[in-house]
């Protein structure tokens, strides 16, 4: 299986059917050396050692299911942190277009000046999506269950797909999964199929995009304290 910059590749199946040994052994670079004994390749050649052991420039970068803070710094400072260590040639203006992006994604918005310790789940998935598309320069990036997250998870792909990332997601959620490019299907531990969307199946994502945007209209009258109506017979 050969990925390009920009590809969306899903991952399903049932819990337990591999899904996340997956996203490790791409995490780390495994050569042979798992118990699934795969090999990641890039550009059909080997991982040198030295990529391997690399901090400053990782190939992968992952997004866990738990996200924890352990420094107690205000966004704006952690991303400036960030920002400088990576020696941005404007870290202000990219702080600001990380908050911008965060913001763009997360369903409750927040400001520079919260401290990191103090966002929710849904903000703290935000803000590190914005950080891995706009300021890391891993090319790869693994994503487990963003639909969990409390995201706008569609805005959040075409954001990495903008940056060009390379970008495996395992997923429960239709609407993600029919999103990628193809999707590799998982059952006792392994790859059971590679599956390629086809017209037909691109024509009913639209129609189930459709059903999430109205469930997401739902969700949002009822966060909002209000009574939810609905006509069966569509009157």
């Amino acid at each position: 299986m050969t990925c390009r910059a920009g590809e969306v590749t899903c991952i399903v199946g049932p819990t337990g059917s591999g899904k996340s040994r997956f996203l490790a052994d791409i995490e780390s670079l495994a050569q042979g050396d798992t118990v699934t004994g795969r090999r990641i390749l890039i550009n059909g050649a080997p991982v040198a050692p030295s990529a391997v052991q690399s901090t400053g420039q990782k190939l992968v970068a992952q997004l866990s299911q738990q996200m924890n803070f352990v420094v107690d710094l205000s966004v704006e400072e952690f991303l400036l942190l960030h920002a400088e260590s990576r020696l941005s040639p404007d870290p202000d203006g990219i702080v600001r277009a990380i908050l911008v992006a965060a913001n763009n994604l997360s369903g409750e918005k927040f400001t520079g000046s919260v401290s990191v310790t103090q966002l929710s789940g849904g903000q703290s998935r935000a803000l590190m999506i914005a950080d891995t598309a706009l300021l890391s320069s891993s090319p790869i990036v693994l994503i487990d269950e963003i639909e969990n997250a409390g995201i706008d998870r569609r805005k959040a792909l075409e954001l990495l797909v903008q940056k060009e990332k390379i970008t495996f997601i395992a997923t429960h959620d239709p609407v993600l999964a029919l999103i990628g490019s193809r999707r590799l299907w998982f059952r006792d531990g392994g790859i059971a199929g590679i599956i390629v969307p086809d017209k037909q199946e691109r024509e009913s994502a639209a129609y189930v995009r459709q059903m999430d945007e109205q469930w997401a209209r739902w969700r949002e009258m009822i966060r909002n304290g209000k009574l939810l109506h609905i006509d069966p017979d569509g009157r």
